[in-house]
């Protein structure tokens, strides 16, 4: 009978990588309660966060490899995560028992940023992570509306007791304001109700604190930065280059105040008619290809959607009420990503800029083929039915032994991708026009399916 040895397994899972982290999982101290019996072994992977988007593909690449092991049967694997702090000094003075702060930022109004910050505070909350929600646009609160919020907010002694909505923690100087009155206040007041906020409000053990702030780069910005160390900032923009010019303000002001910056957001960026066909309202791809020339995160694009407006409107925010809807998977995508950038933070990764493998472009989809340009300036043409095969996820690859599960049949000839969203640094999402949408496709991985001549001979000569 082989014996099977703890080192054995930890040397098999010493395979599985973090793609964000760029480390193993026993290099990274995620694996947890290892326990060998007879033929089966178990154990715990413990990621950085319960909203990271790879959790299953390494559940399922983790089970491959210690099946591999001689003499063992069965692999029974659990994931939970401990959400890490992400900056170096808690904010002591405010928020003591708060690990990540991140403000949700645009330069100019108008591109959906509450609606943005919202449904990402959401998201977030779905995974079982710890969210708060603090609306820092004090002249023009509109998360109490968004998130269906009514009654005023609740004092003890003294101290704010925020409003817990949907799962999350809110405070909004429009819970103070009377209908019908509007805040006017100086810079220094304004300073002011950030520190009741930030210091006499009972926040609690947070994981994230999600903070809305107003457009522009002024006292609201400086005042939180220079108060609290802030994890990193997310600013959302919309396709087009004037959004995007007044966008980089922001990026420049957080570059400045040594904040960093977690990744673009594109919103509005595309809409879908009842028809289902595409339209480019503000223009598409704007932030994605700014991101990748000057090595910044993109964290994805939203849908210009009725879904969400009106939603939004009604105070029934789309992840919480229509969470299997495609306008509120972006959403949710987005914060996984989000959630990943404070995680390669938190353990000390490199941040902010994009990955060797990375392409230089990826091109709008088409019924007829997905272009990736990269950064060397080959060019792959994959046919959308050539990518739906290859997709690695656990419904069309047997996460033990690797086989295909998907037969060629299977798939329609006529497949198109409906949408393409970042997944990290260092892969990407398809949404498929059969609903399929769960595999991650590596930039390594499509590099190697490149379907050209010059590279199916280099895959031969191999």
């Amino acid at each position: 009978m082989i014996e099977i040895t703890r080192e054995t397994v930890l040397d098999a899972l010493r395979n599985v990588k973090d793609p964000d982290l760029r480390k193993d999982l026993v290099a990274l101290g995620f694996i947890k309660d290892l326990e060998i019996r007879d033929r089966h072994v178990s154990f715990v992977i413990e990621l950085t966060t319960p909203a990271c988007p790879v959790r299953e593909q390494l559940k399922a690449e983790s089970v491959r490899w210690v099946k591999r092991i001689p003499g063992v049967e069965t692999v029974e694997v659990s994931m939970t995560s401990k959400v890490r702090q992400s900056t170096a000094d808690a904010a002591k003075d405010y928020l003591p028992h708060v690990k990540n702060i991140v403000p949700v930022a645009s330069g100019k109004g108008g591109v959906g940023k509450s609606t943005v910050s919202a449904n990402l505070a959401l998201a977030l909350a779905r995974t079982g992570a710890k969210v708060g929600l603090m609306d820092a646009d004090i002249y023009g609160p509109s998360i109490p509306t968004i998130l269906g919020i009514t009654e005023p907010i609740q004092a003890e002694e003294n101290r704010i007791i925020p409003t817990v909505q949907y799962g999350i923690k809110v405070v909004s100087t429009a819970s103070m304001i009377p209908p019908g009155r509007a805040a006017i206040l100086r810079g220094p007041m304004l300073h002011k109700v950030l520190e009741q906020f930030l210091g006499r409000t009972e926040w609690g053990e947070l994981d994230y604190l999600v903070v809305d702030l107003p457009p522009g780069t002024g006292d609201v910005h400086l005042s939180l930065c220079q108060m609290i160390p802030l994890t990193g900032a997310a600013i959302v923009s919309t396709p087009q280059s004037v959004a995007l010019k007044v966008a980089e303000k922001a990026i420049f002001m957080f570059r400045m105040l040594k904040i960093p910056i977690l990744g673009l957001i594109e919103n509005m960026s595309y809409f879908i008619c009842r028809h289902g066909e595409r339209y480019d309202i503000f223009g598409h791809g704007g932030a994605r290809t700014y991101c990748l020339e000057n090595g910044i995160p993109f964290l994805g694009e939203i849908p210009l959607s009725m879904e969400i407006r009106a939603q939004s409107d009604a105070g029934r925010p789309v992840v919480h009420f229509e969470p299997d809807s495609e306008p509120a998977k972006s959403f949710i995508r987005v914060a996984e990503t989000l959630a990943a950038q404070m995680s390669i933070l938190a353990m000390g990764g490199s941040q902010g800029a994009a990955e060797e493998t990375a392409p230089r472009e990826i091109g709008q989809p088409s019924r007829k083929e997905i272009v990736l340009v990269w950064k060397d300036g080959h060019i792959s043409h994959f046919s959308p039915f050539q990518l739906r095969l290859e997709c690695p996820c656990a419904i069309c690859v047997d996460e033990r032994t690797g086989e295909k599960l998907v037969q060629n049949e299977a798939i329609d000839k006529e497949i198109r991708a409906e949408s393409i969203s970042p997944v990290g640094r260092y892969g990407i999402q398809i949404r498929w026009s059969d609903k399929h949408s769960t595999g991650i496709y590596t930039f390594e991985r499509l590099r190697e399916l490149c379907p050209c001549e010059v590279c199916r001979q280099k895959r031969e000569a191999a």
